[in-house]
């Protein structure tokens, strides 16, 4: 004897019937979208937030090291929280950098 399969409806899970792909909006000139951030604007502020990453870790390091820090976790986590964005930085960049150099190695 075998056990029935039960609909997939009955796991909560919607069919795809019912999703609508026409609502998407168009893309616009050069593929963006009408509401995105050029992409300059969001490098900017990726380097504008680890410039105040890394300020706020060394104000904390230096408040560590003079004793007025009550909590040296802050500490710690800031400065991992600095160098795990500027490893993100450095590797957008250098994907950045290896992107444009196959790009001027291609032949028209």
């Amino acid at each position: 004897m075998s056990t029935p399969i039960d609909p997939v409806a009955a796991w909560g899970v919607s069919p795809l019937a019912s999703l609508s792909f026409e609502a998407t909006p168009a893309p616009t000139s050069a593929g963006a979208t009408a509401g995105a951030q050029p992409f300059a604007a969001s490098l900017t502020a990726a380097v504008e937030n680890l410039q105040q990453l890394q300020s706020t870790s060394n104000e904390l390091a230096v408040q560590a090291v003079t004793g007025d820090l009550d909590d040296i976790h802050r500490a710690t986590l800031a400065s991992s929280r600095a160098g795990v964005t500027l490893d993100l930085m450095v590797a957008v960049r250098d994907r950045g950098v290896a992107a444009f150099n196959d790009i001027m190695r291609m032949q028209a």
